[in-house]
């Protein structure tokens, strides 16, 4: 595949950012996350950066208006131009027009929105169940990846903390926020026949094989 230009969209905790990081790999493009480039604009204090600066500061969320230029400068630099995937962006119906509108300035379009289908009660499990050290951050997991003693960090012997956004009354507020703003973008994208729908459910290694056929399909 020359180029690659998705979207990957999915719930909180489906393991977005961990299959970006892959794709990136794997096809030579960049990951664009609306987040990781909100962050470094306010940190260089760009143009852009100031102006985010103030709404963050004011305890406002920075504006579509914002948000979509910082997004159309991150495709225009360099490192962009063999490909790109696109994580966190767009969110809603105006984003994905102007995203659009971006692409056609670039003479570009998107091959493929990859939905990444993960079951409620599995996102809940996967968030609840995580912790972080207090000390050195390290992550563990009750299920999945659970430290030698309980609560007690095996690197470096720190008390284990679960955050507040890994709580299960505040995973499900997220769940309900994304179902309300991705369902309409879901058939956006479905009704302009480039969606793709991928089961989420099992280890990163099989969900990224399934994430690549289905982009090999797509290109051929």
């Amino acid at each position: 595949m020359a180029s690659l230009r998705v979207v990957l969209l999915g719930p909180p905790g489906a393991g977005k950012g961990t299959q970006a990081k892959l794709l990136r790999e794997q096809f030579e493009a960049c990951q664009v996350s609306t987040g990781d480039i909100l962050r470094k604009a306010v940190a260089d204090q760009s143009p852009l950066g100031k102006e985010a600066s103030a709404f963050i500061k004011r305890g406002d969320l920075v504006p579509d208006s914002v948000i979509v230029k910082l997004v159309a400068e991150r495709l225009n630099e360099k490192d962009c131009a063999p490909g790109f995937i696109l994580d966190g962006f767009p969110r809603t119906i105006p984003q994905a027009q102007s995203l659009e509108e971006i692409l056609q300035k670039m003479g570009l379009g998107l091959q493929a929105v990859l939905l990444v289908q993960v079951p409620h009660t599995v996102i809940v499990e996967r968030l609840a169940g995580r912790r972080t050290c207090k000390n050195c951050g390290a992550l563990y997991h009750l299920n999945f990846n659970p430290s030698t003693k309980e609560s007690i960090c095996d690197r470096c012997g720190g008390e284990l903390q679960q955050r507040d956004d890994d709580r299960e009354e505040t995973i499900s507020a997220r769940l309900k926020v994304y179902d309300n703003q991705t369902a309409p973008l879901v058939d956006y994208y479905r009704q302009r026949g480039i969606l793709r729908e991928i089961d989420g459910v099992g280890n990163v290694e099989d969900i990224r094989h399934r994430l690549i056929k289905t982009l090999e399909d797509r290109a051929t």
